[in-house]
């Protein structure tokens, strides 16, 4: 047995008198929150959940402190109606209602000589400054932004305005947080320039995402992280970065259980390592992987099943059946079985609930059923990156990684996954059907294991009652690749003696 130590390549941030964004994910992602003081903008299109981050964003004070919105679109009523759909208690919120009221409409002759601006410019400006100086918030946000322009006669007075409300925000002790509605219409350039912190909302046919491309004195995890709207707010999922995780760990090999098994791959698959199980529907593949999950929970070690087709009911009791007790073993707490909606999740989302079950709960094996039901996750995007990243993070922490894959064809010619996923394993065990004497058998052999040395023969497998069984070597038959094997030369000569 040797130690293995998984690689270092952690973004540094200074947690240091940091101030929470209310929002776990995003602070992970700034790597230990904002920097107090400072003035920050989230942008993005119209329900992208600018306002929704801002009310997590000000509902976060610290000791008693008060927080203050001024809302220039919406009213105080509808601000507050909203923030409780979601159930987010704004009750030591001050909002400060600038919205144009109804009356707005019935007085629009009063700006007959001057214009909107020069008329509301200054009366918005002053109950700002007043507001602020009473209450001396450590947090405050306008939102949107995108209405003071409106309020500005050029874009250069705008700039003036906006700069000047920054600095006199900070100065009296406050970190600001402006929205701005951003589009190609409507530029904000000049917003992020003045902006210590960029924080981009998008909400396409994948779902909701979440970026920073600027944030000044700080690093921060780069490219867009998932993000959704649920009860309490703004949920975040950062996205995967492995060199970022690490843990020590000593590689040993890890018994099925099953001796002829164990000697089909010498030892058994290694800890920290990659299987792939690999074969057409029924042939046994969640089994066998579960029989790894046995033994380990024998050594009373944790292990998780991720499962995206086949319901939680369903995969105890065919378990029961075949004597692997996963109703025990989940009753210990030695096994956890999560059934997964892929088309509920995001493969951040799906990356945190696995991070929970390592870091968290020590689970020590991993196993994903299926690959084809992780692809749905992704809706469109990258399979062999995000699987990529997750089978690296699985490493590092030394935990045992099983994907299960399942093949189209039932027989025929050979092929170890349709996904060209095969290059992720460090081990490569497959199953096939067989036709013998007019009855369905199955084969197990080992394709690839980077670890060590195999058996390169192929064995019968059988399912039963008492549990899996691995046969001897099938030196017999050839073309056992195809399903259809035949005798080989020397059997026939051996059946045909008297």
């Amino acid at each position: 047995m040797t130690s293995a130590t998984a690689p270092v390549g952690r973004a540094q941030g200074n947690g240091a008198g940091r101030l929470s964004t209310g929002i776990r994910g995003l602070d992970v992602v700034l790597l230990e929150g904002l920097v107090p003081g400072r003035v920050y903008v989230a942008r993005g299109g119209p329900g992208t959940g600018k306002t929704t981050l801002a009310l997590n964003f000000l509902t976060a004070v610290r000791n008693g402190r008060s927080s203050l919105l001024v809302t220039l679109s919406q009213s105080e009523s509808q601000v507050r109606e909203n923030a409780a759909a979601v159930g987010i208690d704004m009750s030591g919120v001050e909002v400060l209602d600038l919205a144009p009221t109804e009356d707005a409409f019935t007085d629009v002759d009063a700006y007959d000589i001057f214009s909107p601006a020069d008329v509301e410019r200054k009366p918005t400006t002053q109950r700002i400054m007043q507001t602020i100086d009473r209450l001396k918030p450590e947090r405050a946000c306008v939102d949107s932004i995108t209405q003071l322009r409106y309020l500005s006669p050029d874009a250069h007075q705008f700039r003036k305005q906006l700069m000047a409300l920054a600095r006199y925000l900070t100065g009296q002790g406050a970190t600001v947080l402006f929205t701005s509605e951003a589009s190609r219409d409507a530029p904000d350039d000049d917003v992020q320039f003045l902006c210590d912190g960029v924080i981009n909302l998008e909400y396409g046919p994948d779902g909701r995402t979440i970026s920073v491309s600027k944030f000044r004195g700080s690093n921060f995890i780069e490219g867009p992280h998932s993000m959704r709207i649920a009860r309490g707010g703004v949920r975040i999922a950062p996205r995967l970065l492995p060199l970022q995780h690490e843990r020590e760990f000593v590689v040993e090999s890890l018994s099925s259980g099953i001796p002829e098994l164990d000697e089909h791959l010498q030892g058994g698959i290694e800890r920290g390592t990659v299987t792939i199980i690999t074969g057409p529907t029924g042939v046994g593949k969640t089994s066998l992987g579960l029989q790894f999950m046995k033994e380990a929970a024998g050594r009373g070690e944790r292990s998780v099943v991720y499962t995206f087709e086949e319901n939680l009911s369903t995969l105890v009791q065919r378990c029961s059946a075949i004597s692997i007790p996963t109703a025990e073993m989940t009753r210990t707490g030695k096994l956890s079985i999560v059934q997964i909606e892929p088309l509920d999740y995001s493969p951040d989302e799906f990356a945190g609930q696995v991070r929970q079950e390592v870091e968290d709960r020590e689970a020590r094996i991993v196993m994903v059923d299926s690959v084809v039901g992780y692809q749905l996750s992704l809706r469109h995007r990258d399979l062999d990156r995000h699987l990529h990243a997750l089978c690296r993070y699985l490493r590092n922490m030394g935990v045992t990684t099983i994907l299960i894959n399942e093949v189209e064809a039932i027989t025929g010619d050979f092929m170890v996954t349709e996904h060209h996923i095969s290059h992720l394993a460090d081990t490569v065990v497959f199953l096939r059907y067989l036709e013998l004497g007019g009855q369905i058998h199955r084969a197990i052999g080992v394709l690839k294991k980077r670890t060590g040395d195999f058996d390169k023969s192929l064995r019968e497998l059988e399912i039963t009652r008492y549990g899996i069984k691995v046969g001897r070597p099938l030196t017999g038959l050839r073309s056992i690749l195809t399903g259809t094997p035949e005798l080989a030369a020397a059997a026939k000569d051996v059946s045909a003696q008297p």
